[in-house]
């Protein structure tokens, strides 16, 4: 027997090693109009048994799983007792496992009540990532994130003080042409706020048939160049003040590589963003993106 996947199926790149077995099909937003991945997808809850089954298939079929990740883009919305039986499954029998992650919405994580996450925590909930995309509120509006800037640093100091990692993405170039200055400094001050162990920086990128695409086409949205995305991810840089934080920038979308502990490697980043701009250090060939 064979796990079942439907779909295409999406984890964070930290999780390429991991075990993965969906929980929900698709994402429980997925209005998002930057965003693909869920797409063709009608967001829905797997059947418990079901889920289950392909755990006891991958215990079966894997002699050792160190790491699970719970696809696909927001099983943190699930109720309790639903979570409560993945979670007890998992550690009754894959006992080797040291991590469970999943993708958390900042809205799924406001319906938990702070004992639940508290609860999911001890049944082995190591990590959530969440979706910023943008501090800046009218920048998530436009974008149909569904959610406000001041919920999402509610969100997260949910999940810390339930003792959960926080792995946060944040995009370059959300704010196009327009807004590029209030989304730098925006994002810069809420994932300050948030204090998240992990930030992950993307650059956007459009995909065919998606509504922004069209929002391009008619002239409302204007991308930026590699060179001003260069310039709001100094911007915003500048502006993140989160000690012990690991920033990476080292996603298949970014024009340059980035990665240190900030704030202590903020200066060299810095430094490497000027090399950039000032044309001394190679930028990323636009057909290389994404591969």
């Amino acid at each position: 027997m064979m796990l079942r996947y439907e779909g295409m199926v999406y984890r964070p790149p930290s999780e390429a090693y991991s075990l993965i077995v969906q929980v929900t099909i698709g994402c429980s937003q997925n209005q998002c109009i930057f965003c693909n991945m869920y797409k063709e997808k009608k967001f829905r809850i797997r059947k418990l048994e079901d889920v289950l089954r392909d755990f006891a298939v991958a215990r079966a079929t894997y002699q050792s799983v160190k790491k699970i990740f719970l696809a696909d883009g927001d099983a943190l919305i699930c109720k309790m007792d639903y979570l409560e039986a993945i979670l007890s499954f998992i550690k009754e029998n894959f006992p080797e496992c040291v991590q469970v992650t999943t993708y958390g919405s900042p809205r799924s994580v406001l319906l938990k009540k702070p004992e639940e996450l508290k609860r999911l925590k001890q049944l082995g909930l190591s990590m959530v990532y969440m979706g910023l995309e943008s501090g800046n509120k009218e920048v998530l509006e436009y974008m149909k994130k569904g959610v406000h800037p001041e919920e999402v640093v509610e969100a997260a100091w949910k999940i810390h003080n339930a003792g959960i990692r926080l792995s946060v993405t944040a995009i370059s170039g959300l704010g196009g042409q327009k807004r590029w200055k209030e989304h730098a400094i925006d994002t810069g001050k809420v994932l300050s706020k948030m204090k998240p162990e992990y930030v992950g920086l993307l650059t956007l990128m459009v995909e065919e048939g998606l509504p922004l695409e069209e929002e391009i086409r008619n002239g409302h949205f204007k991308l930026m160049s590699p060179y001003d995305i260069l310039i709001e991810t100094k911007e915003m840089l500048k502006n993140m003040n989160c000690p012990g934080c690991i920033f990476r920038s080292n996603h298949a979308s970014n024009y340059v590589n980035l990665r240190g502990t900030l704030n202590e490697d903020k200066e060299i980043m810095l430094e490497k963003l000027d090399e950039a701009i000032n044309g001394n250090i190679h930028l990323k060939s636009e057909w290389m993106r994404g591969l």
